[in-house]
């Protein structure tokens, strides 16, 4: 087998994972399949610009990693009320509801949230390590969770939580 044929196979088996993987999660599990990415990159970031500028601390590592903890319980509890609207909307009581998006959408938002939320802070973290960073991809991050605000689907109540 030549080199161009192995890179044909490699493409189609990883084709055929993203085809599969997309079926089994959708689209929203990609978001929080990159959400888990993004914390995973913000805590190394993280702890890399704190030992690099010497305010590394156990302490604050702990605190960081309940934050992250609390993330995703937000976003179990997020997909917990798409799940509950949507056992809602199967039966007669759909009334309540009516108007309120269908589907994983309150799921999606919060990952969508979170994810340019942690982006924000793994570029705040890049800055601290001395690398240069786009003044645009810092306001572009800002900007894409402040989409991601507006389209909350329940109210849109602002909470400004910048911390990664």
């Amino acid at each position: 087998m030549n080199a161009p044929s192995k890179a044909q196979e490699i493409k189609a088996l990883l084709a055929a994972g993203v085809a599969f993987l997309t079926a089994l999660w959708g689209w929203v599990g990609w978001i929080i399949f990159l959400l888990i990415m993004a914390i995973a990159l913000d805590y190394i970031t993280g702890t890399a610009a704190a030992k690099a500028t010497g305010e590394w601390t156990s302490k604050v590592a702990r605190e960081g990693l309940w934050h992250k903890l609390g993330e995703i319980v937000a976003l179990l509890v997020a997909a917990l009320c798409d799940i509950a609207i949507s056992v809602i909307l199967h039966t007669g009581a759909a009334q309540i509801f009516e108007g309120l998006p269908y589907g994983n959408y309150i799921t999606l938002v919060v990952a969508t949230w979170y994810f340019f939320t942690e982006i924000g802070s793994i570029l705040e973290n890049i800055k601290k390590l001395g690398a240069p960073i786009p003044e645009w991809l810092i306001s572009g991050a800002r900007v894409l969770k402040g989409k991601a605000e507006e389209a909350a689907p329940i109210g849109g109540a602002k909470e400004d939580s910048d911390k990664g």
